[in-house]
């Protein structure tokens, strides 16, 4: 199993990026992308949330910013369709959208972008409801986006389920929910993808980094195939290729001798 990763940093949320997008920094943005693609990324996330009605302008800049500096697509991280499309245009190859859900105002607007430009998307377990609350709320959702998405001619290959995780400090179950959906979504819908973003399990409790690296691991376990991370982590990227080794995705040690060789493990 190839694990896709989104180099989750140029996100306009963390300080420097949000300044950089201010003041047309491509430098500073081309460093932070340059970084993540070494590190290992496949994809590079593109995020200026925080510029609500510039949004549209500020995202397109950040992707061509992104793209003149390295060869790689980006994950579109905005619920908004505007800032989406403008991106879109700019865009080269094949890019990820995050994200659609069962949301009936996203669901209608996001769509047609998929179907246009041809892009992945992650598809996220979230309806009118709210949050799901249990394993089974988020495996109706997910049967349910698929089969609106397939039935719209969107292969499961490009289809990257999000099952949503939640912080395991507001109710210690999550962890198990979380993990025990990702095996269910996998073995029911072999074809289709599972994303997650690894950082909202630890949120609110101390010693954060640990918690994540563990989570990953049990993640991965469970089947899962796509994920949002720092790739510049060294700890967790060493996470990532001795649980590949040990979960039977590594043939012959390669990767995990390729990396000791290279001074890429840290434990």
């Amino acid at each position: 199993m190839k694990l896709l990763i989104v180099g989750e940093k140029i996100n306009a949320s963390r300080k420097e990026v949000k300044e950089a997008i201010e003041r047309s920094d491509e430098d500073l943005i081309q460093k932070i992308a340059r970084e993540q693609a070494e590190a290992g990324a496949h994809y590079l996330d593109a995020n200026a949330g925080l510029f609500m009605e510039r949004e549209p302008d500020k995202l397109s800049w950040v992707v061509e910013t992104i793209q003149k500096g390295v060869d790689r697509p980006c994950c579109l991280d905005s619920p908004n369709p505007r800032a989406l499309e403008a991106a879109l245009k700019v865009h080269r190859g094949r890019a990820l959208l995050n994200s659609i859900s069962l949301e009936k105002e996203r669901y209608r607007s996001i769509l047609p972008l998929i179907k246009q430009y041809e892009s992945k998307i992650v598809a996220l377990c979230l309806s009118e409801e709210g949050m799901p609350k249990n394993e089974e709320d988020r495996f109706r959702l997910t049967s349910t986006l698929i089969e609106r998405l397939t039935g719209e001619g969107i292969f499961p290959d490009d289809i990257y389920v999000d099952p949503l995780v939640q912080p395991v400090a507001t109710d210690h179950s999550l962890g198990p929910v979380i993990l025990d959906s990702l095996a269910r979504i996998k073995k029911s819908f072999p074809e289709v993808h599972v994303i997650c973003g690894l950082s909202n399990i630890s949120f609110g409790l101390p010693q954060r980094k640990l918690l994540n690296q563990v989570f990953f691991i049990l993640a991965l376990s469970k089947g899962l195939d796509a994920v949002i991370l720092d790739p510049t982590d060294s700890r967790m990227m060493s996470s990532l290729r001795a649980a590949q080794l040990l979960l039977g995705q590594d043939e012959f040690c390669s990767g995990y001798l390729k990396a000791f060789r290279e001074g890429l493990l840290n434990s």
